[in-house]
């Protein structure tokens, strides 16, 4: 079938999570939309069963990224190929180098909501995935990347500072504040990647809506996030990398190796106390650059590994994380993009590893 074919008339039957709490009695994906009416051609449709999950979310994922920077066409649609089979249909991508706007045009890869480029601090992140600037620029590039982008910036807040042996903050308050009132004034959210402690209250005061990674939370910036409704995407799939990062850096950057292993083995209990503090947190497994695509189910497993409680976590991935990034999710009328399992999600988020299948604008994939 070609992408400008209509996708026919699918009957899924079985238990529908419409949301955490609300459960349906099948829907009918026609012209690639949902619905809940039997419709006209209904005796022709195609019939599927099982347990329907809307399409999951991987909010920190980098499609177009490799480990040494951009990649080509190829490369970029393995990746969303990858994630796709794993029921990864709606992305945000936080951060890549290349242009994968030719995505929007193909019905068969996962939605992406993009970030731009990420921002960083000159000679302070991974060669060739950013732009690297001084702070006095800082305004200017993210007014840049908030044109770009689908709704979100994404900078550096910190990284290892060569001369201090160790990770510190990149941008000075004041440039925080301008640049993230400039992102507001365009519509544009902004996010950071932050692995200590030192940035985040400057980043959360100055107005900053999520942070990734998030592992230097304390017991001081977990309340202030909370107050200021600051989300967080802890990428633990990628914290689990941590010791070996650390390995690899001991004889060059001890004290650098020290606070990874610290902010490694807190990391569970981190993101609990941010779940108990009412901290939003969602799903992303930092798919791109050294990490694989497709580990979602492995990041919801993680999240209950935290402790944060199996329903909640598959909202992290599923209806709490469409709505956080304003996609609809198994309503009337929203684009039929969900996945399907043989059993019930709720009783064991494991399920997601093994969808039965992968439904993306009403049409099944694969």
């Amino acid at each position: 079938m070609s992408d400008h074919e209509v996708a026919p008339v699918l009957r899924i039957e079985g238990r529908v999570l419409v949301g955490p709490d609300e459960v349906r009695d099948g829907l009918w994906a026609v012209g690639g939309r949902i619905t809940y009416e039997r419709p006209p051609g209904a005796d022709d449709a195609v019939t599927l069963t099982g347990w329907v999950l809307p399409g999951l979310v991987d909010a920190h994922c980098h499609v177009g990224l490799g480990h040494q920077g951009p990649v080509d066409a190829e490369t970029s649609e393995k990746q969303a190929l990858a994630d796709r089979e794993a029921g990864t249909l709606l992305i945000r991508d936080a951060g890549s180098p290349s242009d994968t706007r030719w995505t929007d045009e193909r019905e068969d890869l996962p939605k992406i909501i993009r970030a731009g480029r990420h921002i960083a601090r000159t000679r302070r992140y991974i060669r060739n995935f950013a732009h690297e600037i001084e702070p006095g620029d800082l305004v200017a590039y993210v007014a840049r990347e908030a044109r770009r982008g689908d709704g979100w910036v994404k900078l550096v807040g910190d990284w290892i500072d060569r001369d201090a042996g160790d990770l510190t903050a990149c941008w000075p308050r004041g440039e925080v504040e301008a640049a993230i009132a400039e992102a507001h004034r365009l519509g544009a959210r902004v996010t950071a990647h932050c692995f200590a402690e030192d940035a985040l209250r400057d980043l959360v005061e100055a107005g900053i809506d999520c942070i990734e990674h998030a592992t230097g939370l304390t017991e001081d910036t977990v309340p202030l996030f909370a107050e200021r409704g600051v989300a967080i995407v802890p990428t633990l799939v990628n914290i689990a990398t941590f010791p070996g990062l650390a390995a690899a850096g001991e004889a060059r950057f001890p004290r650098w190796s020290a606070h990874m292993r610290r902010l490694h083995k807190g990391r569970y209990d981190t993101v609990r106390a941010a779940y108990d503090a009412g901290i939003p947190v969602f799903t992303g497994t930092d798919a791109g650059g050294s990490l694989a695509h497709g580990l979602i189910a492995e990041e919801v497993a993680e999240l209950v590994k935290a402790g944060i409680p199996a329903l909640d976590a598959l909202s992290a991935t599923a209806w709490g994380a469409r709505r956080w990034l304003g996609r609809p999710v198994l309503e009337e009328g929203a684009p039929a993009d969900l996945v399907m399992y043989d059993e019930d999600p709720r009783a064991d988020v494991r399920v997601l590893a093994s969808p039965r299948r992968v439904v993306l604008n009403g049409r099944v994939m694969g």
